[in-house]
């Protein structure tokens, strides 16, 4: 998408289609190609750890190439906006791992870009947009390594003017963008949203992001500048922001065994020369503590192929209109349903993918496909029509839960005290609300409601007050966190518990507080935590009028649908039935169920080896005078999101304009998807050549 002078979204196809290319060197293990053969030859060659070169054509030259070694390609120095810790992270998750493991899910992006990097490559639309998708394929080739997709379904370049403030404050560009994908998401559907833009940030910042954030409705994203000439150097400025997305910190000492003359690792805190490329055991523990936290709820659902850039091709591994199944290439296929060469089943077979597929045969309507999984949750059916488990569903934000102590926010429950066990381990409990209030109006780093887009820390008014710092009561030594502190603080002759983390200087700026209270507390009858302050549930979410239309005997789901009880039938629980609702297929009736599952299920353990997650819906955002935005976008959110902390406040909102053309979403059925866990908070070009002669295959991408 671009715009006219007039603001009118102007839709444009991609004029190629397949050119977008992952593959080995034949004859190398271990060796890595990525190709786009859009516009010449461009690509990266990994022939080793130590020995990788960049493809492209000669300047002014299109019918001549360039191949030399990436030593020849420098970045512009950089870092990203947040520091932190594996080991705080590693801690912080200990106690909420549901060790549940989850296949064939995906996600998908959306990515737009500023008006000043549509500037950068000289007002040209095509030369901006094949420079972003160049970038989304080397994405994408990053994290298969993580066994995750990356999907792109849409692009957008701000090439008159920004649709949200993009300035040169990393951190209010990142709140405003934010706004505006959130916003965009109810027209079109993504997991996340990245922003690029030509801007240059304050500093050494070249990109920052939420952790925890993926499938986040509010935080699902991260802003990148535009560095490099050579599409490689913002892929791998993108990758890392996602990667803070998907739960990964900044590598810690040990983490990364790559040497740094040969990039070094992706989640490196700052970028140099040459461009990082690879992810490293770390990273891939923490993507999976985060998963397995009941973290990237949208991870499971398949992308809107119709969406896709690039175009449908059998052997992609993604289920598209006109084929039975998709079980990728020949050489990669292992699923005795489906045939690779035509994406057809094989004879005899009424199925190949889903939960709702067992032998190639579709299961029986009724059988549970995902069971409910905390107060939160909500239990999902085969339909006996379609492979695939419904998308997952759950109660909808503001739901009442454990006993009426607590709210719904993302499909969990969310108490303090289970947040003080989180941090202090077992037995700990909640203080008295008067350590909340008055630890938290000092306004320092020992007691605060988040800190401002300026880095300063905020005094919490008195109605805010449990929003800030979390005050806990317990009688352990210190907080489980390895490099946390207890602060305690005496109110009333009752000893308050605070936690503090020590950082450096710049991490403290940086870095969101692990000690703050979750987005989604419940602070008081009818109030919840958002943004560091105690709101009106009223003014964020509707679930007081939703639940009147279920008379009394159902819930309302994430969809605004009743979830009956056993005993009556949707859509609205006033008549006699089996329960469930429009979104979770039909249970058994009362007392079937044992019977029919036998014969039905395998318990089979699925390795990380095994397991292909997707992401769905991409969209990258482009502007063309000062930066580019890439956003990540969810089409079928079936699984909760997860909740997170607070972006810093901005004193002075920064709205952005609405994004002016939308089309429906038409969602394909999803796969398996996790049941939720306990979550806690949140160029300098070349020109040596490449000595010796390789032939290459390829295979095509996304």
């Amino acid at each position: 998408i671009h715009y006219s002078h007039t603001g009118q979204a102007q839709s444009t196809p991609l004029s190629h289609t397949h050119c977008f290319y992952h593959g080995t060197v034949r004859g190398r293990e271990r060796s890595s190609v990525t190709l786009s053969t859009c516009r010449g030859l461009r690509g990266l060659i990994i022939l080793s750890s130590n020995s990788s070169y960049i493809l492209e054509p000669a300047p002014d030259s299109p019918n001549q190439h360039l191949i030399y070694r990436l030593d020849n390609l420098r970045l512009q120095g950089g870092a990203c906006g947040y520091q932190g810790t594996v080991d705080a992270a590693e801690d912080w998750l200990r106690n909420f791992t549901a060790g549940m493991k989850s296949p064939g899910q995906r996600v998908s992006r959306a990515q737009p870009e500023s008006i000043q990097d549509f500037q950068k490559h000289h007002f040209s639309i095509e030369a901006t947009r094949q420079k972003l998708v160049e970038a989304a394929n080397y994405v994408d080739k990053f994290y298969r390594a993580l066994n995750i997709r990356i999907a792109l379904v849409g692009l957008e370049i701000w090439n008159y003017e920004d649709k949200c403030d993009v300035t040169e404050n990393p951190y209010s560009t990142l709140k405003s963008f934010l706004a505006w994908s959130s916003r965009e998401r109810l027209h079109r559907k993504h997991d996340n949203a990245q922003l690029i833009t030509g801007v240059p940030f304050k500093g050494t910042t070249v990109g920052l992001a939420p952790v925890m954030a993926m499938c986040s409705d509010f935080q699902s994203g991260g802003v990148n500048m535009d560095h490099s000439d050579n599409a490689i150097g913002v892929a791998a400025t993108i990758a890392h922001e996602m990667g803070h997305n998907f739960g990964m910190n900044h590598d810690s000492a040990g983490c990364c065994t790559t040497p740094a003359a040969d990039g070094g690792c992706i989640m490196a805190s700052a970028t140099g020369h040459p461009f990082p490329k690879v992810f490293n055991q770390c990273n891939r523990q923490e993507l999976e503590k985060y998963l397995q936290s009941g973290g990237g709820m949208c991870l499971s659902n398949m992308p809107d192929t119709k969406r896709m850039y690039g175009g449908g091709k059998c052997g992609n591994g993604y289920l598209e209109e006109g084929e039975e199944c998709d079980c990728g290439e020949v050489e990669d296929c292992r699923n005795p349903c489906c045939d690779p060469r035509s994406c057809s089943l094989k004879p005899g077979a009424e199925c190949a993918h889903g939960s709702c597929c067992h032998q190639c045969k579709l299961m029986s309507p009724g059988t549970p496909c995902r069971k409910r999984s905390g107060l939160c949750d909500l239990p999902e059916f085969c339909t006996g029509e379609s492979p695939f488990c419904p998308p997952n569903s759950y109660q909808m934000d503001g739901a009442a839960c454990d006993g009426g102590k607590a709210y719904c926010y993302s499909g969990m429950c969310l108490t303090y005290r289970d947040q003080c066990v989180q941090l202090w381990g077992p037995g700990a409990q909640p203080a008295p609300d008067a350590c909340f209030e008055k630890v938290n109006a000092a306004g320092d780093i020992y007691g605060n409601c988040g800190k401002d887009i300026y880095g300063n820390y905020r005094k919490c008014d008195m109605r805010d007050a449990k929003c800030g710092k979390i005050q806990c009561q317990s009688s352990a030594f210190k907080p489980l966190q390895p490099n946390a502190v207890a602060i305690d603080t005496t109110v009333n002759r009752q000893r308050c518990r605070g936690t503090h983390v020590y950082r450096s200087d710049s991490e403290e700026k940086e870095m969101l507080d692990p000690g703050l209270v979750l987005t989604g507390t419940k602070c008081g009858s009818h109030h919840v935590c958002f943004e560091g302050r105690c709101q009106n549930m009223s003014i964020i979410f509707d679930s007081e009028s939703c639940s009147k239309k279920c008379h009394g005997h159902g819930v309302c789901n994430n969809n605004k649908n009743c979830h009956c009880d056993q005993g009556w039938a949707p859509p609205f629980c006033n008549k006699e039935g089996t329960g469930g609702s429009l979104d979770s297929g039909p249970p058994l009736p009362e007392g079937e169920g044992p019977a029919l599952l036998l014969g039905h299920f395998r318990r089979t353990r699925v390795g990380w080896e095994q397991r292909v997650f997707h992401l769905t819906n991409s969209i990258f955002l482009f502007s063309g005078s000062s930066a580019v935005v890439i956003a990540l976008a969810v089409l079928d959110i079936s699984r909760p999101r997860p909740p997170q902390r607070a972006l810093p406040a901005n004193p002075i909102p920064s709205r952005c304009r609405g994004w002016q053309g939308s089309s429906p979403a038409v969602p394909l059925p999803p796969g398996h998807s996790r049941a939720p866990g306990h979550l806690q908070p949140v160029a300098e070009v070349g020109t040596g050549r490449a000595g010796g002669k390789h032939h290459l295959e390829f295979t095509p991408g996304e």
